[in-house]
């Protein structure tokens, strides 16, 4: 089955405080994109990336992708205002043949390559999949800054990415949404809107999305650790 991963880099990253995008930020000397790249190129069931990016950052990608030689980049293609509309605009690059699509942050440089054929996997049996981890904490629902509910973690999962689905699955969903003006922050919400469930495939706390300056510290770390363990 042709396989296609989105990889969404189109974000500002406002929350790292950084004039430089969080992916791009250097993660032990790499762009962080470039080490989320590298480990998509090296999964055996990824045929083809689409990259999407802000229109001012398309060269600047697209040098890196060269100078680094990461051959599955098929295509780069401006990102839209919201999530999903850069995901949906990647849909729009896939190859005709492509049959199953996965989207992943560019900002999790640290997810696994069994995690991605894991999750690729579980799309291709049941049509839509999701990484996640099991919550730690206890969470409680707040509102006007009163506890209304603490419900039960043993439910609870952390959503990462990938994410995958079957083309025409995933498809439908964004078709619908901008239809019907559904918004969401993942694609995995989508699917769900229109009846479609989601298998959740537990994966790793380490694949961690770099959102904030301590978490650019704690994926050094990790990423150090990796490498110590030769992985």
């Amino acid at each position: 089955m042709h396989t296609e991963v989105i990889v969404v880099a189109a974000g500002s990253g406002t929350r790292m405080g950084s004039r430089i995008k969080k992916q791009y930020l250097p993660l032990a000397g790499v762009p962080v994109l470039v080490r989320t790249l590298q480990v998509l190129a090296s999964c055996p069931s990824v045929d083809r990336m689409v990259l999407v990016v802000s229109a001012d950052d398309r060269e600047y990608v697209d040098k890196h992708v060269k100078d680094h030689q990461i051959s599955k980049v098929g295509a780069i293609v401006e990102g839209g205002r919201e999530r999903q509309d850069s995901v949906r605009r990647g849909l729009g690059a896939l190859l005709e043949r492509t049959a199953l699509v996965a989207v992943h942050d560019a900002a999790r440089p640290l997810v696994t390559v069994a995690e991605v054929e894991a999750v690729l996997r579980a799309a291709e049996r049941e049509g839509a999949a999701t990484l996640g981890v099991a919550v730690k904490d206890t969470i409680k629902r707040v509102v006007n800054e009163q506890v209304t509910e603490t419900l039960d973690r043993r439910e609870l999962f952390a959503v990462h990415t990938p994410q995958a689905f079957t083309r025409p699955l995933l498809e439908r969903a964004h078709r619908a949404a901008q239809q019907q003006g559904g918004i969401s922050t993942d694609d995995a919400s989508l699917v769900e809107w229109v009846g479609h469930p989601v298998r959740m495939v537990e994966g790793l706390y380490s694949n961690i999305k770099i959102t904030t300056p301590d978490d650019l510290l704690i994926a050094e770390a990790l990423w150090k650790r990796r490498g110590e363990e030769g992985r």
